[in-house]
């Protein structure tokens, strides 16, 4: 006997300790255990790579399993196939000798078959008088039973990192599509910053992902790309801020300089009649302010605003009033506009309103046309928001309102 070999159930073959697990696991079955043989075969096919084994060897496998006649893999039955090379390249749809001698061997290396040799080295099965398999030679099937729960967690693995990948992907996609609108629509109004070095820093960004990225790269350059987006929208932030309160700051001027006015023509009656000063218009009355609806009712109604907010999503009305600045440019609707019907309406009810124009804005001509229409009716205390609301609400799909 050469050193390093000896007869084995499975035949002469050099015996290693990888080899000495495995059948130590394979004499673990618990009798009447059983398993589905084409699921086995799937989670084996999901968790190839995890498995060392290329798509060929998964066409072997799927051609030893169609010579089990069972089809449950079962410790009660023989679970050992004596196909011919010949039969198996039929079956494994043509392929080569040479070929097919590498991948059973590289699913003998993978722990999903094992090699049960007769003495001659032929494959072949024994019967007795009865008809019934007494003793067969080839390939074992055993593995596949003994680990077919542990292939069902390799499977499940991949297929939650495949899941994983593919979100991570998506959310690339999305920030990506968020930082080039924002940054078009700072150069496009002006906005007060170096936008060609962020621009420059955008490009660089989407240079580096590469061609067939690995969820590690994904994420490093999605990190990096959320913290630009970030950066640039506490830049449009401090813009908008800083138009509010030059907007407000406008009027509360004029109103002091007509006081001033007012208080000298009280002090010159005369002086009025000789400016033809216009008669005095009485105040109107006060009319209430717009009503505010809650955040989460203006997100149901407005599906589509949360695709525009950090991460695509939407949990404060801070982030809704960024996401409507977004938006806002997008459906071209002007800075000015804009301004009006936060100081007509509030900056919350505008941010909802425009989260509404973008829910219909496939059936609306002009986005900003519109804006002003609905902040000259704010304005005489004719616009409320409820039945924009309610109207959106009605009109989502399996809505109890639209019931009612």
């Amino acid at each position: 006997m050469q050193s390093g070999s000896v007869t084995t159930p499975f035949g002469r073959r050099p015996m290693t300790l990888a080899l000495v697990k495995r059948q130590l696991t394979i004499a673990e079955i618990s009798p009447g255990k059983s398993a589905e043989k084409w699921k086995v075969f799937r989670d084996a096919s999901e968790a190839r790579i995890s498995l060392g084994i290329q798509d060929r060897a998964l066409a072997v496998l799927d051609a030893l399993l169609t010579f089990y006649p069972q089809p449950e893999l079962s410790h009660d039955h023989s679970m050992v196939v004596f196909p011919s090379n010949a039969q198996l390249s039929v079956r494994a749809h043509g392929i080569a000798g040479a070929t097919l001698r590498r991948q059973l061997a590289a699913l003998v290396n993978a722990g999903l078959i094992n090699r049960k040799d007769s003495a001659n080295g032929k494959r072949y099965a024994r019967k007795d008088r009865e008809g019934d398999i007494e003793e067969a030679y080839g390939f074992d099937l055993s593995p596949l039973l003994a680990r077919a729960e542990e292939l069902a967690l390799m499977a499940q693995q991949v297929a939650a990192d495949r899941a994983q990948f593919r979100r991570a992907k998506e959310a690339l996609t999305v920030c990506r599509r968020d930082v080039r609108k924002l940054i078009s629509a700072a150069m496009e109004e002006d906005v007060s910053g170096d936008w060609v070095a962020i621009e420059a820093m955008y490009i660089q960004l989407v240079a580096r992902i590469p061609r067939t990225p690995t969820m590690s790269a994904l994420a490093a350059i999605l990190d990096e790309m959320e913290m630009l987006r970030i950066e640039i929208l506490n830049r449009l932030e401090k813009q908008l801020v800083s138009e509010n309160m030059s907007s407000n700051a406008a009027p509360d001027e004029r109103h002091i300089q007509n006081s001033n006015t007012e208080s000298i023509n009280e002090l010159e009656p005369s002086s009025r009649n000789e400016l033809g000063a216009r008669p005095e218009i009485k105040p109107g009355p006060k009319r209430e302010p717009i009503k505010a609806f809650p955040l989460g009712m203006v997100l149901q109604a407005c599906p589509e605003i949360a695709m525009y907010g950090p991460g695509g999503a939407i949990s404060s009305w801070r982030e809704l009033m960024t996401a409507a600045v977004v938006v806002r440019s997008m459906l071209g609707v002007s800075p000015s506009a804009y301004q009006d019907a936060c100081e007509a309406m509030g900056p919350e009810n505008a941010a909802a309103t425009m989260a509404c124009i973008l829910e219909r804005a496939g059936h609306i001509n002009s986005a900003g046309g519109y804006l002003r229409n609905l902040t000259d009716k704010a304005r005489r205390g004719e616009f409320s928001l409820g039945p924009m609301l309610m109207a959106l609400l009605r009109a989502l799909p399996g809505s109890s309102a639209r019931a009612s």
